[in-house]
């Protein structure tokens, strides 16, 4: 069976940076519904219509394909006593935006009473070179069409 519209494609994969440092080992394979349904980076799932279990890929992704450019106005200087006590660097926490969306902030940097937040993924700016080898291609169930994505192993289990 070949990678089309409305498939759940089980992909195993690594991706490291431009200079070869691994990113991400695939401890898990990537599962997803493939077709237009943004269970992965629309490059990568371009490249894999049309191939089937057994074929290798591998994409180079730029920073605006994959996770975003950097974006230095997403960083903030707030009052630390906005924050609770415990504060960390490396906590995250999520904040509505300007357009009503939440966005996931991680405190990069606390000094005296200031503390940095960063509203950036933390590979923003950072080109992708992801290696996948197709490991399974099926039907995807009336469910998980209803839904847009995946269920049962390696996919989304609850509402």
């Amino acid at each position: 069976m070949q990678i089309a519209r409305n498939t759940v494609v089980t992909l195993d994969y690594k991706v490291w940076d431009p200079d070869g440092n691994l990113i991400d080992g695939g401890t898990n394979p990537l599962v997803y519904l493939h077709g237009g349904y943004d269970g992965i980076f629309p490059l990568l799932e371009e490249a894999l219509q049309g191939k089937a279990v057994g074929d290798e890929l591998e994409v180079k992704l730029q920073p605006e394909d994959a996770f975003g450019e950097y974006d230095a106005e997403l960083v903030f200087v707030e009052s630390r006593a906005s924050f609770p006590e415990n504060i960390e660097i490396g906590m995250q926490f999520e904040r509505v935006g300007d357009d009503d969306e939440d966005m996931l902030f991680t405190v990069t940097e606390i000094e005296g009473d200031k503390v940095v937040v960063d509203g950036n993924h933390p590979l923003a700016g950072t080109a992708l070179v992801f290696r996948c080898t197709v490991a399974g291609v099926r039907t995807a169930t009336q469910e998980e069409l209803l839904h847009e994505h995946v269920h049962g192993a390696g996919g989304h289990h609850h509402h």
